[in-house]
């Protein structure tokens, strides 16, 4: 395998508020997940007064920027992006050095910030449309409902795909005519700084803001009165933390906190290499790291064998190693204590007898210390062990058979989570019979996983998966509110 790491200088960014680039006397280190030690870049880490004078510049820039026309805050978000994909294959180098995965995913996850984009933008028509509620008996009154913005908004995103999760959100806060705060996570802030500030440049100043930091000094983003909203996408546990600040100061949440996602392999499923394919996708893509893989496998008994074969003969032609290694099909996890506790709960699924099947090799020399860990498979475990009843957010997946449509719904409506599911059958029917019985936000059929979402549908979860949806006019209403104006209807009948 060839190595193509690029030894160029560490990257820095700064704070970006109110159309200025502003410096700062700590930074934040930014390790490579792969290789222990190396330190890739740095970012500046703000001050809670650098915090205040953010939302100090997104509430300054907010009146002129949510009095436009949706029309016109659509042709300057338009403008905005013109060229950003002129350094697409910079950001994507910046990403996998900060983040791990290898290039292509990482050159995708900034694709998928200018369609998300565009998506958004073709949605301007729509954001000022008003609906008329005429006079009725014992309504002597005519009403319009109309939507209008809700004021600074923070959006705070992930490290597994930090550019194209901002852009479920961002596009649709800007058009919808509220003012923005973006928090970059502290461990991979590098190259989603990088590209927000080369959009927000082109912005009129405060209107788009970028800071990064400790999350011990960031409280300012979300516990405070001049913050209308708060975009958080994370854990569950990093979900009830917003929820509990943002309740001090009734500040709304939307939340996406990740899922336990369940696919169904019916009997009849088709399983050629086409849909074997989609299924490894959607479950090791980004090493196992998505929100929406598909977590859980429950798959007919007398198709479990051939799933685990297909799955197998896709997992021995893994190649572990850096993301910008040429030939690298999988790279580390993200954090040390992510391969702490994927293989704690891989460990314990052998301990407990269930089959465990490993593949690909550990890299050596100066890759031996990252964050690497051979994917798995874990056939039939016991449906207590955490490998099922935890997001395990790391390539391994337990494969759990069933015998009849019903217990494979009970079985996979049993979890904390109710982001993605999926169905694997011939019949279309019955794949939409099962779909509306499943309990989450979004249900494939035949497929699965984030290479496979409509960016055009509204996205987010149920239960302790989160609350609100994202993408589509639905993501610009979640940064909106209804106004009623109602006239007396003789007045109207004059007029």
């Amino acid at each position: 395998m060839t190595s193509t790491v690029s030894t160029t200088a560490p990257v820095t960014t700064g704070l970006y508020i109110g159309g200025q680039e502003r410096s700062t006397t700590d930074t934040l280190e930014v390790v490579d997940p792969a290789r222990p030690g190396v330190v890739v870049g740095s970012a500046a880490a703000a001050t809670t007064q650098d915090v205040a004078d953010a939302v100090a510049a997104a509430k300054g820039a907010y009146p002129a920027w949510s009095s436009l026309p949706a029309a016109e805050r659509a042709a300057q978000m338009a403008a905005a992006i013109e060229g950003i994909a002129d350094e697409r294959d910079e950001d994507a180098r910046v990403l996998s050095l900060e983040n791990g995965k290898i290039r292509m995913e990482a050159w995708v996850d900034a694709l998928v910030f200018e369609i998300r984009w565009q998506l958004a933008l073709s949605l301007a028509d729509e954001v000022e449309q008003t609906k008329v509620l005429p006079p009725a008996p014992g309504i002597p009154v005519q009403t319009t409902v109309a939507y209008q913005s809700l004021g600074v908004v923070t959006i705070i995103v992930p490290f597994n795909w930090p550019i194209a999760i901002l852009a479920a959100s961002l596009p649709h806060a800007l058009l919808a005519g509220n003012t923005v705060i973006v928090k970059p996570p502290p461990s991979t802030p590098l190259a989603t700084t990088r590209l927000v500030q080369r959009v927000a440049e082109k912005l009129p100043p405060g209107v788009l803001n970028v800071v990064t930091g400790r999350d011990s000094e960031m409280a300012g983003l979300i516990q405070n009165d001049d913050v209308a909203k708060v975009c958080f996408t994370g854990s569950v546990n990093g979900g009830k933390r917003i929820m509990e600040m943002a309740a001090r100061s009734l500040t709304r949440v939307t939340l996406e906190l990740g899922g336990n996602d369940p696919a169904i392999i019916r009997e009849d499923a088709v399983l050629d290499d086409d849909h074997l394919d989609r299924l490894f996708g959607a479950v090791y893509d980004t090493t196992g790291q998505i929100c929406m893989n598909a977590k859980r496998l429950y798959v007919h008994r007398s198709r479990q064998d051939e799933l685990v074969a297909g799955l197998t003969k896709r997992l021995e032609k893994v190649v572990l190693g850096h993301g910008l290694d040429e030939g690298t099909t999988m790279g580390p996890l993200h954090q040390p204590a992510q391969k702490a506790f994927v293989s704690e709960i891989v460990e314990e699924a052998k301990a407990s007898g269930a089959t465990v099947l490993e593949f690909g090799e550990l890299p050596e020399g100066e890759l031996a210390g990252g964050n690497f860990l051979r994917p798995a498979i874990v056939v039939d475990p016991d449906p207590e062990l955490r490998v099922v009843t935890q997001e395990q957010f790391g390539p391994v997946i337990p494969v759990i058979p069933f015998d009849d449509d019903a217990e494979a719904v009970r079985l996979a409506n049993d979890s904390w989570g109710g982001l993605c599911a999926s169905v694997w059958t011939a019949d279309d029917q019955t794949a939409t019979r099962l779909g509306g019985q499943l309990e989450c936000g979004y249900v494939w059929v035949n497929d699965h996983g984030a290479a496979r979402l409509d960016l055009r549908a509204p996205f987010g979860g149920m239960k302790q998966s989160g609350m609100g949806r994202e993408q589509g006019i639905e993501g610009v209403r979640a940064f909106q509110d209804t106004r009623s104006i109602a006239h007396a209807a003789d007045e109207t009948e004059q007029a």
